[in-house]
């Protein structure tokens, strides 16, 4: 009898039950994906339709939903070990679905700027929990890894297809309706998470950890918002500036708490494990030069090559079924060769296919661009459920909520990554501008993508310096 691609293997066997969960915290983080690109691409059209009076005003519409995610997940991600993961989880969902119906049907530039906060709140509850809830219900090993693996891929897909639907947006369709998918979705999420997801009992009776709290929300706020800045204003600017200062300092103090707290917000052991630390690494290489690379090469081709939004939109489907492909083959790659291998060739591939973006033509070149971009995106989603099992791995169950937390917050710290490469573009843009005329940006955006391969090289070699001889004794230091 035949079997289908996630039954094909014993140890990967899902059951009923195991399904619907898996659809229910998956759809989690699809929606959240979705939420994130789409809004981005539509920009333009809900700044026309709301009178958004600045550039910079509206582009508050994205920052006001990344800052509080990054700097509340720690927090949400050790207040799911408290109060109980599923409990936080249908809180989140519910919070992102209210604020997504509040969003559609927003009337004013300050109105859609508060309900965006507001999904960047529940966001934070969303991914640290929905992750500890998989690595409950699923045991570890090739059902955890399955798992992860068609989570990973559902987020790039998620970003792929918000990407497609931003581009109908600006082609004529209304920007509102799009909030209000995503409150039909999480409607549906949250009847599965009432009825199948499991209740595990709070772990833990410790209280929380206040002051590790208070420094590390408004440390990684300071951070996130600094990289921001940064990347838009300059890094020189006395925003960016004063931000990325204090956040140095407030994380440097959280450090210095959390040591000597009895009940630490992110246990200390959890950083020093290796593991922990250098899965984490892994992630903010991949996700940094993979959301570089995707922004400038939706650059290229609107900019260099002329395409619409819809079409650009569109030549993402070959990295978002990439993305697919490796989501589905991940379990079987870490099971068979381990995750230090699954990441060196993950980011092997990411490196390769990042490369081949450097010798795009300032006309066609589609071949290129598709294949390029799809070697890419799979390297990228291999890496990121190989980097997600190192974290999650080998852990009490105690530490699951903080470690699904760990493991999210690359996703946004990441996006370091993406002013790097922003500002690799526009230095070498600029110097170029005198002597290669209009042939300037493209030359600009080939010496962001070559840096971008290069840096992902740097993964191998932490997966074969540093992983491999942690899998023996992974508390190791």
């Amino acid at each position: 009898m035949a079997t289908d691609s996630i039954t094909s293997r014993p140890g990967e066997r899902l059951g009923a039950r195991e399904r619907l969960i898996l659809i229910t915290l998956c759809g989690a983080t699809f929606m959240t994906g979705l939420d994130y690109s789409i809004i981005t691409v539509a920009l333009p059209e809900i700044g026309r339709d709301l009178d958004f009076a600045t550039t910079g005003g509206l582009q508050w519409v994205a920052t006001a939903c990344l800052l509080p995610t990054a700097a509340l997940m720690p927090l949400f991600a050790r207040a799911s070990d408290l109060v109980g993961r599923r409990r936080l989880f249908v809180l989140g969902v519910a919070g992102f679905t209210a604020c997504s119906l509040l969003a559609g049907l927003a009337v004013s530039p300050a109105m859609l700027i508060a309900a965006r906060a507001g999904q960047g709140v529940a966001a934070a509850a969303i991914g640290p929990t929905a992750l500890a809830l998989m690595t409950t219900a699923f045991e570890e090993g090739p059902k955890r890894t399955k798992a992860m693996g068609v989570n990973g891929a559902l987020l790039s897909l998620g970003f792929v297809v918000g990407t497609i639907g931003g581009g109908l947006i600006t082609s004529g369709m209304d920007w509102r309706a799009t909030m209000l998918l995503l409150f039909g979705i999480g409607a549906l999420i949250i009847v599965g998470a009432l009825t199948v997801l499991p209740d595990p009992a709070p772990s833990t009776a410790a209280r929380l950890d206040v002051p590790g709290a208070v420094l590390a929300s408004t440390g990684l706020f300071a951070l996130v918002y600094g990289i921001t800045t940064g990347g838009e204003t300059g890094w020189s600017a006395p925003p960016a500036l004063v931000s990325l200062t204090g956040a140095a300092a407030l994380l440097a103090a959280f450090l210095a708490v959390e040591s000597r707290h009895a009940n630490p917000l992110v246990p200390p052991r959890l950083l020093r494990r290796g593991t922990v630390k250098w899965g984490m690494a892994v992630g903010l290489i991949t996700f940094g030069m993979c959301g570089g690379a995707t922004l400038l090469l939706s650059v290229h081709m609107q900019d260099v090559l002329g395409f619409t939004a819809l079409q650009t939109g569109l030549a993402f489907l070959g990295e978002g079924a990439a993305a697919l492909a490796a989501g589905s083959i991940a379990s079987r790659l870490i099971g068979s060769r381990g995750a230090p291998a699954a990441i060196a060739i993950g980011l092997t591939a990411q490196a390769a296919g990042t490369a081949a973006l450097a010798f795009l033509p300032a006309a066609g070149g589609l071949a290129l661009l598709l294949s390029g971009s799809a070697v890419m995106g799979f390297g990228h989603v291999l890496t990121v459920v190989a980097a997600i099992t190192t974290i999650t791995s080998g852990l009490d169950e105690a530490d699951q909520g903080v470690a699904g937390g760990l493991a999210q917050m690359p996703t946004f710290i990441g996006a370091v990554g993406i002013a790097g490469l922003t500002a690799v573009a526009a230095a070498r843009t600029e110097a170029l501008t005198a002597t290669a005329g209009e042939l300037a940006t493209l030359g600009g955006l080939r010496a962001a993508f070559a840096t971008a391969a290069a840096v992902c090289l740097l993964g191998p070699v932490i997966a074969a310096a540093a992983l491999r001889r942690k899998t023996t004794d992974p508390t190791t230091p």
